[in-house]
């Protein structure tokens, strides 16, 4: 679970990243999850977007792969969103640590 504190840096880190994961009008497949779940591994923070015509909301399409993926939403704006799921092997983002 992240803190206000990891989130704000995992938002600022997302700016600069291109959405990799799209949603149409179809369900989410085994094939999409696999993709985000791989992004995943090899990025530790992945955007996807949400078009019009797909029967999710953005929300719902977050949650859905984070659920599925082990990973955690990060943030939700419009048709976007971002993930984050830590890699135990090789991790590549550093997150701030919390106070006590």
């Amino acid at each position: 679970m992240l803190n206000s504190k990891q989130r704000a840096f995992l938002r600022g880190l997302a700016n600069r990243i291109d959405t990799i994961l799209i949603l149409g009008k179809g369900e989410i497949t085994d094939n999409i999850i696999k993709q985000a779940d791989d992004a995943l591994t090899a990025r530790e923070i992945i955007k996807g977007k949400v078009l019009e015509n797909s029967a999710y909301s953005s929300r719902e399409a977050a949650e859905a792969i984070a659920e599925k993926c082990s990973a955690d939403v990060v943030q939700v704006i419009g048709s976007k969103f971002v993930l984050y799921r830590r890699n135990d092997d090789e991790p590549v983002i550093e997150l701030p640590k919390a106070k006590k």
